[in-house]
Parts: C-alpha cells; sequence; structure tokens
C-alpha cells in the first residue's frame, strides 16, 4: 500500500537518491536540495511502501508576471519514483496528493514543464490557451497549468518565472 506524506527530515538523503535513479543523473536531485536550502514555500511530499521511500514530488513558487499585476502559483518539478516502483501509480499518487493540498489552499495554479500524454490526466493543459508563456524556449504542448482559482487568474497573462535554482540547474 502506498502511503504519501510531507517530507520528514530523516527522508533526505533517500529523497536524493530517489531523484538521482529516477532520473539517472544529478540534477535533480540537486536542484531538490538547492530548493530546499534556499525556499521556505516548498511541498515536498514522498511516496512510501512499506517503510521505504520510493517516489517524490516537489512544488515551489512560480509567478506570472502580467502587465498590471503578478501572481504566485506553484510549479511541480521535479517528480520522480524509483525506477523498480515506476508504472505503479506511485507518480500519479503523489501529483494528485500535492495538486489536492495545493487546492485546499490560498494557491492559484499550478504549472508544469512535462511530457504531454502524462499530466492533462490531471487537469494540466498547455498553459499558452491562458496567455501564460515559459520563461525558457519549451514546446508548447510541454509546458502546461492547471488553474486552481479561476477569479484569482481572470486576466492573468505573461511570462511565468521559476525560482533562479531553475535555471541555474539547466
Amino acid at each position: 500500500m502506498i502511503k504519501i506524506r510531507k517530507e520528514q527530515p530523516q527522508d533526505i538523503p533517500t529523497i536524493h537518491e530517489v531523484n538521482k535513479r529516477a532520473f539517472g543523473q544529478l540534477i535533480e536531485a540537486d536542484l531538490v536540495d538547492t530548493l530546499r536550502r534556499n525556499c521556505k514555500d516548498l511541498l515536498s511530499l514522498v511516496a512510501v511502501v512499506g517503510n521505504e521511500v520510493v517516489g517524490h514530488v516537489l512544488f515551489s513558487a512560480v509567478t506570472v508576471e502580467g502587465e498590471e499585476r503578478t501572481v504566485e502559483g506553484m510549479g511541480l518539478a521535479p517528480m520522480g519514483v524509483l525506477p523498480e516502483y515506476q508504472r505503479q501509480g506511485i507518480g500519479s499518487a503523489l501529483v494528485r496528493t500535492g495538486i489536492a493540498r495545493l487546492a485546499s489552499g490560498d494557491c492559484a495554479f499550478v504549472l508544469v514543464l512535462g511530457h504531454a500524454d502524462y499530466y492533462p490526466r490531471f487537469g494540466f493543459e498547455p498553459a499558452s490557451r491562458y496567455g501564460v508563456r515559459s520563461e525558457w524556449d519549451v514546446p508548447d504542448d510541454a509546458f502546461m497549468i492547471l488553474v486552481l482559482n479561476e477569479s484569482v487568474m481572470q486576466g492573468i497573462s505573461g511570462v511565468a518565472k521559476y525560482r533562479p535554482e531553475f535555471a541555474e540547474a539547466m
């Protein structure tokens, strides 16, 4: 049985290893460590099977800078599951739980740069439909938004800005 819970301090080394193995490199693992050190407003969730942390998702602050105002939301990245636990619904459980927690708060939107055939199942759609574009040159169908508060997002369009740690990791 999969249990989704908030990251605990003792999970940190395991989260690093999960991201390293899930992505086959250190970029995402190091990014999570850097964001954890630099940011207070993170949502970091782990998936636990038995007593083992097998998956992780991180949500960090993102802004959409419109002409008249800036709206704050969250960006989903990274999300990783140990290779031997992939394709068992663990990533989906992490994403759904994170979105539910953010929706119950005051989060206006969630952005993701990811697979166009994976994230729409959670309600994500191309951000360009809302006039929101990435600060990076990315394919339109891979840069997606999930609007959680329509009234806050009313009339908002502009450039989405992630934390500077993302640009440094690229």
